[in-house]
């Protein structure tokens, strides 16, 4: 446009070489069907339709919510940008901090390719070839289809870039180490996408691939051992010693120390608003997530995540005792 209509000349003819035929008067018929028409172009543009969000960008929307991508990588308490990293997560293993996963190409994940970005979240492998620590939840990520993966990078890539560095993790020896995560991969990491049970109902399938994919659940309700890899024979039995030092609960069907006694909209409640069964409601860090991820979901998606919840192997754990029922 820069020799262009834009610059006084017209599109693909050099300034200065207009014609004498080319400049002659308009004729009063021709100035008014001229007028005609320009206030005719402009009604049309008044009234075109606004271009649509992307239907990716939309769905990666709703998955960067479900996936509580703000929560991990977003600090709050500091007041620091969407996305630009900082949020401390403290563990038994040290304090880890989510990175900056902003489109900066330099401080966030802007250089990425689609390939990387899936090797990231199915493989845990970072661009360079190094492992990502499992604080990083590639270990439930790895279900998600390629196709939500790609719709939640497209996402997040329209989002504010933020040229912000990622502050070092603070962990204990010898947890800081990175070249033992091959090992532990091979003991407590199985890649590869969810695969639907045909015996089972579309609501429960969703349900599944919401629970251990998507928003992960596993991760914080399960008991790990001491290499912080999870007891899934204790799968969502919960945890005295969370995410932040704070007590997990026992999300399992079981009636004494699970959420067995809890109607399905008491669950419902929980997940939604965080309003607990007696009353009370949800404190950090669960408070997080129903703000900033289940508490966005659709109620079909919430009530197919009750409906795999209450399908789950029933596990008594007293030391993580979930709220017991007080009112429906």
């Amino acid at each position: 446009m820069v020799n262009g209509v834009l610059s006084g000349g017209v599109a693909g003819r050099p300034q200065g070489s207009y014609s004498p035929a080319a400049m002659k008067p308009i004729s009063a018929p021709g100035r008014l069907l001229g007028l005609c028409l320009a206030v005719a172009s402009l009604g049309a543009v008044a009234e075109a339709p606004r271009a649509e969000t992307p239907p990716a960008l939309d769905r990666g929307a709703y998955l960067f919510a479900a996936a509580g991508c703000a929560g991990c990588h977003t600090d709050v308490k500091a007041k620091g940008p969407p996305l630009a990293g900082g949020r401390a997560l403290k563990t038994p293993f040290g304090t880890f901090y989510g990175p900056n996963i902003t489109p900066d190409p330099e401080h966030g994940i802007g250089g990425w390719s689609d390939a990387d970005f899936l090797g990231a979240l199915r493989d845990g492998v970072a661009p360079d070839g190094a492992h990502y620590f499992p604080a990083f939840p590639y270990t439930s990520f790895t279900k998600m289809s390629d196709a939500d993966l790609l719709a939640l990078k497209a996402y997040i890539f329209s989002l504010p870039a933020v040229a912000q560095p990622s502050r070092p993790h603070e962990l204990s020896f010898p947890f800081a180490w990175r070249w033992p995560l091959g090992v532990w991969k091979r003991l407590y990491f199985t890649p590869g996408p969810f695969v639907p049970d045909a015996a089972r109902g579309a609501a429960w399938n969703r349900g599944a691939y919401l629970v251990e994919a998507v928003a992960h659940c596993r991760e914080c309700h399960t008991p790990r051992d001491w290499l912080g890899g999870r007891d899934d024979s204790r799968a969502f039995a919960g945890t005295p010693d969370g995410p932040e030092g704070e007590k997990a609960p026992n999300i399992t069907p079981d009636p004494a120390t699970g959420i067995g006694g809890w109607s399905r909209a008491q669950r419902l409640r929980a997940l939604k608003i965080g309003l607990l069964p007696d009353g009370d409601f949800v404190g950090a860090p669960m408070g997080e997530v129903v703000e900033q991820s289940t508490g966005r979901l659709t109620d079909a998606d919430l009530e197919a995540i009750a409906v795999y919840l209450e399908s789950v192997p029933a596990v008594a754990n007293p030391a993580a005792k979930a709220t017991a029922a007080g009112f429906d």
